[in-house]
């Protein structure tokens, strides 16, 4: 992928933001350091800020255009462009909300992640994969001609909190795992497909307008066309459920 959009990834923010509101409100004491891995443009930030007004915070993202969206806007915060699986920060609180899954194997990784936390150890991945939005861009991705320019999308599956629970489970540390479904009202011409455009169809998109930007248009009208059966629109808006899933390791 060439890059991540944080504009098209900022179209949703408060939807993509309460998940992690309520992954920190799981968070206990008041860690003075925190490093946020997979720190994306930096929009929550504010939302540790809010919580635990006097915490140093550093960012972590692999993602250029996202670190610098964050220095623009947030530039008392310290933003770091590095691979959130080998870069060595520490802090009382580590966190990382929905980017694990992007991590081939992120579950073998989980241990060392959670060794860097003085404190406490916590992440939100998303559980949605076998929804009716990733299956349906799997299986538009996975026709032709769309397949031989743009390959299969990988399906990023996670982990159910019973498995995050025995993974993080060990001698010297507390574990809290559980999952939430969230029902999103969206608002909007396609909001389905903006909403996934964002994420996990990126990779697809990207690959699919650097071949020729009709095909990527012709897969985008092909799969708004699948999703706006899947998630009819309502007089008060497309309603899309959500499912997240949560840890919290802290140590005794």
């Amino acid at each position: 992928m060439a890059d991540w959009n944080p504009g098209a990834y900022l179209q949703y923010t408060d939807e993509r933001s309460r998940p992690f509101t309520d992954l920190i409100a799981r968070v206990p004491g008041s860690p003075a350091t925190v490093v946020d891995l997979g720190c994306g443009p930096g929009h929550l930030t504010a939302v540790l800020r809010a919580r635990w007004p006097d915490t140093r915070v550093t960012g972590v993202d692999a993602s250029p255009a996202m670190i610098e969206r964050a220095r623009a806007t947030d530039p008392g915060t310290e933003y770091v462009l590095g691979d959130l699986t080998t870069d060595d920060h520490t802090a009382e609180l580590v966190v990382s909300n929905a980017a694990l899954q992007w991590v081939p194997g992120h579950r073998d990784l989980l241990p060392a992640l959670a060794d860097r936390a003085r404190r406490t150890f916590a992440f939100q991945v998303p559980g949605n994969h076998d929804a009716p939005s990733h299956l349906l861009l799997r299986e538009v991705a996975a026709r032709a001609p769309y397949a031989d320019v743009a390959g299969p999308v990988e399906r990023r599956a996670t982990a159910d909190p019973a498995e995050y629970l025995e993974t993080l489970a060990r001698p010297g540390w507390t574990v809290d795992t559980w999952e939430t479904t969230y029902t999103h009202v969206l608002r909007g011409p396609d909001p389905v497909l903006r909403w996934i455009s964002a994420t996990g169809a990126q990779p697809t998109l990207q690959a699919l307008e650097a071949a020729d930007p009709a095909l990527r248009a012709r897969f985008e009208d092909e799969l708004g066309t699948a999703l706006r059966a899947a998630y009819p629109e309502h007089p008060y808006g497309t309603p899309l459920a959500f499912r997240r899933v949560f840890a919290v390791a802290t140590r005794v």
